[in-house]
């Protein structure tokens, strides 16, 4: 996050977009009921997002394999077989030329429930040493046309092999990608994607048996309205999760090459703030690059595991999904919710959340910033249906946690449009959240996030 009115790239990006048109279980002190969702006004819930993903092996088996093979056991998913090729690859980032076996998997086609204006694809997997793996995405809109094969992000868990990386100038005069996020370019035209299919890639080393393995691969689909404001949901759930707290700005200055050191690690932080509330923790091993005096070093190595080469950034939000869900059975999904009812739901079934926003100064009272793109953790609500989020943007840890009037956050979060520092119209995220949850939940923890559009 920029502490000042500044645009990061991703906001450059959606600003351009704007102007073209002009979106197990875990310690939990909750309470045992699961509220409903509710639409922001209080009503039934209406919900413009189509969150869709395969993870089982029947659904691994409906996609068409070329050198992959679905995998059954305990946690379901796809890796390679016998290699369909062999093709060389020149990292952009180094300049490096190497040859990887590979193998593809493509889904069948997903018919949205919502048309959509934007896909936001996100998978888990592992990625041995020697591995990597490319999402791609392909669509039909409503005039019948098809999107070329968009890819949505190279991924390795590790740096060692290759660079991850988003992918710039995908074009085709109807839709870009910006960065993570696939975006139709003329919204007002009524142009909307109906249907996707994704496809994987999977690389490894030529003559070796290494293999990544996914275990969830999906895309959000949303037509969010454009909008400046959004009514506050009425309050249905308090209490809090405890959350470990990490600050971002004790690492300013550190690992200058990894988006400019810590003052921007808002969404690695965050992430990791939420790995360890599952009881995750890196190992001596795992640290042993980070400077031993440095407080918190697994911030640092959150940074390290989700920033983007290309964007060069760590606020790829699929990147930090990805990194989330190395850890042993969790999962990481990017979404959109609805309300802040929505964020209740999951609070109460022990599952807390990331959210992106961007406000000015005046806009949240006690954040004393601004800013053009911030990730925070909800964590709870007050009696009075305040937001209690881990804000790393905070002097130390001891200062993280923080509440936010509901009628404020709730704003910032949900709508598309805003006013910057200049007064001119930029882009809000429209709800986006990256949740993250064990690979087996409780049936309360099921029930939430169904209940939230996840599955």
């Amino acid at each position: 996050m920029s502490r000042a009115e500044q645009p990061s790239r991703r906001t450059v990006l959606a600003a351009a977009v704007a102007a073209a048109v002009a979106g197990g279980a875990g310690p939990a002190t909750a309470a045992d009921s699961v509220p409903a969702p509710v639409a922001a006004g209080g009503g039934p819930s209406a919900r413009p997002v189509d969150y869709h993903s395969w993870t089982t092996y029947s659904q691994w088996r409906e996609g068409a394999a070329r050198g992959t093979r679905p995998v059954a056991g305990a946690r379901p998913g796809l890796e390679m077989g016998a290699p369909a090729g062999t093709f060389a690859y020149t990292d952009p980032h180094t300049g490096t030329t190497a040859a990887w076996e590979y193998g593809t998997w493509t889904s069948p086609v997903h018919r949205l429930a919502v048309p959509a204006t934007e896909v936001i694809a996100s998978w888990n997997a592992g990625t041995p040493a020697g591995t990597w793996l490319q999402i791609e995405l392909r669509g039909t809109y409503t005039d019948g046309t098809d999107t070329p094969w968009y890819v949505m992000g190279r991924w390795a868990a590790g740096d060692q092999d290759i660079k991850r990386t988003s992918v710039d100038g995908q074009s085709d005069g109807k839709s870009t990608v910006w960065t993570d996020t696939f975006s139709i370019d003329d919204s007002a035209s009524g142009l909307r994607l109906v249907s996707y299919r994704l496809r994987l890639t999977l690389y490894r080393k030529p003559g070796t048996k290494l293999t990544p393995k996914v275990w969830r691969l999906g895309a959000m689909g949303s037509d969010v309205p454009d909008r400046f404001t959004v009514p506050t949901s009425t309050p249905v759930h308090a209490g809090e999760l405890a959350v470990p707290r990490y600050s971002q700005e004790i690492h300013k200055g550190q690992y200058p090459q990894y988006d400019n050191g810590g003052e921007a690690w808002c969404s690695p932080t965050s992430s990791q703030m939420i790995i360890e509330y599952w009881g995750h923790r890196l190992t001596p091993e795992q640290l042993a690059w980070v400077d031993p005096s440095y407080a918190d070093p697994q911030v640092c190595h959150a940074a390290r595991s989700t920033y983007d080469y290309q964007y060069t950034g760590c606020g790829n939000w699929p990147f930090n999904a990805a990194y989330a869900a190395t850890f042993k059975d969790l999962q990481g999904v990017v979404t959109r919710l609805g309300s802040l009812v929505d964020l209740e739901t999951l609070i109460a079934a022990g599952i807390p959340a990331i959210t992106s926003q961007s406000f000015l100064k005046t806009e949240l009272t006690g954040a004393g910033y601004g800013t053009a793109g911030h990730l925070m953790t909800v964590i709870g609500f007050t009696a009075d249906g305040d937001v209690i989020a881990n804000d790393p943007a905070s002097a130390d840890d001891a200062a993280v946690r923080r509440v936010y009037k509901r009628s404020e956050f709730e704003t910032i979060w949900l709508r598309t449009k805003r006013y910057n520092a200049s007064g001119k119209v930029a882009s809000g995220t429209g709800g986006v959240c990256y949740l993250y949850f064990p690979a087996h939940p409780t049936p309360r923890q099921r029930d939430a996030l169904a209940a939230v559009g996840v599955h």
